[in-house]
């Protein structure tokens, strides 16, 4: 496996050019984060990255977490990272400063996660999940339960779960079982939940652990779910550990990917019960809970990001230094590496594209979390809110099966060598395929794009989205740049067919909701394929005219223009075969009967 680099070039370069990162700075409470701070952050956090965390990531695919008389072993190397970690202040960036956070913007936050996540994916889902069981406990905790809780959240002394599944409630939580019975001021739980990441392990003294369960006079369905935090170790009023609570991993998954993460059975209540603090109002859980998930879906689609970009740097190392065959037409030459044949360079190019869209799209939706929780303007706010929603579901969706194809594109860029374990082009593919599961699938990522975010406000976000998009594409084309016009002209062509899908289904989901569902996913697909041509045109019209200056890099800047035409030529094509799909394909999905298959 190649060394990991961040990309700290684009990665600056998308904060500042599409994000809005000068506008976030600007925001009342971040007048410190000037852009030397920010450039600091990076350049700490890539060296953390390249030296602490890559090295580890084919020890833990290796080694994987094991599970030794109710304790869990974590791959050499992982503990001393972690301790490292946290004595660096990684663990709280864009945390309330009140309980030990930085309160940095959660955009400048994000390429450090991406980093992360691109140097060990296993690794970064431990601080990922604390950061969302900090932002549950922000939003909903009593102020009672955040002064316990929060500051070794924060600083990752303890570290967060969240457990909603159990075996017979997997994307279906209206059939969670698990109960909490109240005793005093507290509540003991008895249930069992599995596929719990980082639910039991040896690198932080204590787990807390969000869980959902039902009170004895719940109502059923989700309306009868409520949301309790539950300590590995009981906290006594003094903030030191006390007794184990009633609650263990009983067993591991055995997974395809990710081995390093322990993926846990969860036991709660096999004795006394295990004690639990309910959070909020009774009932309200999954409500809550969804604080958690929809920063953990755009947590998990900059895990697409983040495992597309290092599969990408390793195919591209390998194709530089890999030599076979000799040129194409000029079969007297020497031998040349690979990357030099027209397919090798045809596969990289859609990988260099892919990612760089990706990543477009992912920090644009989180430039806006910062203008909904901070502008002065609440109407601001407002719409900065629906459109991380509207995003949120395609950010997850759309950048990990993306992260799936590139992935596996590594692969086929390595050759044979790439199906062989020992190059570690395996990993990243096998690590890859969890990303579009977790944290809903991508059906259901599609599904809440379409019935929640579409539908609910009658389209009037992704319009107001579409609107924007096309009115750069119509700059673009006005400069009249022969290589820019056929990107701007692709991006109108594709913001059509996305607009033809998205009146389709605003018509049909009304009175036939199955036949919207059979075109959602493939809706979620073109929403992601057209947004980032979007992103990478406009990027490829800001570089082209910084190439204009004598103190810019030139041949970079000339690469975003030929990436983002590529795109043009290769990818967004797709987009009127995706439209095609959403607005005809119901009827054959839907036509046979069950016993056909």
């Amino acid at each position: 496996m190649t060394r990991y680099a961040a990309p700290l070039q684009d990665m600056r370069f998308v904060l500042n050019e599409l994000a809005g990162l000068p506008a976030v700075a600007a925001l009342p409470g971040y007048e410190e984060v000037t852009p030397d701070l920010v450039d600091a952050i990076l350049e700490e956090a890539a060296k953390f990255a390249a030296e602490v965390l890559a090295p580890l990531n084919v020890v833990g695919d290796r080694h994987g977490s094991r599970l030794e008389g109710g304790q869990v072993v974590t791959p050499p190397g992982f503990r001393e990272a972690y301790r490292r970690f946290v004595e660096a202040g990684w663990n709280g960036l864009d945390a309330d400063p009140r309980f030990g956070g930085q309160g940095l913007p959660q955009l400048v936050a994000k390429p450090v996660h991406e980093m992360w996540k691109s140097a060990n994916l296993a690794f970064s889902l431990c601080p990922m999940l604390t950061a969302a069981a900090v932002k549950a406990i922000w939003a909903h905790g009593s102020e009672a339960q955040q002064e316990t809780f929060l500051p070794k959240l924060v600083s990752g002394e303890w570290t967060g779960t969240m457990n909603l599944t159990e075996p017979q409630a997997g994307s279906d939580l209206s059939a969670v079982r698990t109960r909490a019975i109240p005793e005093g001021g507290h509540y003991r739980l008895r249930g069992t939940k599995i596929f719990i990441t980082w639910g039991e392990h040896d690198m932080a003294e204590n787990i807390v652990h969000l869980v959902l369960a039902r009170l004895p006079d719940a109502p059923e369905g989700v309306k009868g779910i409520s949301l309790f935090i539950v300590p590995k170790f009981l906290v006594n009023r003094d903030g030191s550990l006390g007794p184990r609570n009633d609650v263990q991993a009983v067993s591991l998954e055995h997974k395809m990917g990710i081995h390093a993460s322990p993926t846990a059975v969860m036991a709660y209540g096999e004795n006394e019960g295990a004690v639990g603090y309910l959070v909020g109002e009774p009932h309200r859980g999954l409500e809550y809970m969804f604080t958690m998930m929809n920063h953990a879906r755009l947590a998990v689609g900059l895990e697409g990001v983040a495992i597309a970009e290092r599969a990408y740097q390793q195919a591209a190392a390998y194709a530089k230094e890999r030599v076979q065959g000799r040129p194409v037409g000029r079969p007297w030459e020497e031998r040349v590496p690979i990357i030099r044949h027209p397919d090798v360079r045809r596969m990289l190019m859609g990988m260099k594209a892919q990612v760089e869209a990706m990543r477009a799209l992912a920090y644009f939706a989180c430039g806006f979390l910062d203008r909904a929780e901070r502008h002065p303007d609440p109407a601001v706010r407002r719409e900065a809110q629906s459109l991380v929603d509207l995003l949120t579901p395609v950010v997850k969706g759309w950048c990990t099966e993306q992260s799936v194809e590139v992935a596996s594109t590594g692969i086929q860029v390595h050759g044979g060598m790439g199906f062989i374990e020992e190059t570690g082009a395996c990993q990243h593919l096998r690590d890859a395929r969890i990303t579009p599961i977790y944290e809903g699938t991508t059906g259901i990522q599609a599904n809440d794009l379409v019935g929640r975010k579409l539908v609910r406000d009658g389209g009037a976000t992704a319009t107001a989205f579409i609107r924007r998009a096309r009115t750069d594409a119509q700059a673009l084309e006005r400069l009249g740049d022969a290589e820019l016009m056929p990107v701007a002209k692709a991006v109108t062509q594709g913001l059509e067919a996305l607009e033809e899908a998205s009146r389709w289904l605003l018509k049909t989901y009304p009175d036939n909701p199955s036949a919207a569902a059979a075109g959602a996913v493939p809706y979620l697909k073109l929403f992601g394929l057209v947004a980032g041509g979007w992103l990478l045109a406009k990027a490829a019209g800001v570089a082209r005219q910084r190439m204009q200056s004598p103190e810019a890099d030139a041949a970079w800047h000339r690469a975003k223009v030929v990436t983002a035409r590529f795109y043009a030529d290769h990818l967004l094509p797709q987009a009127a075969g995706l439209a095609h799909t959403v607005t005809h394909g119901s009827d054959s999905v839907l036509a046979l009967e069950e016993t056909a298959f």
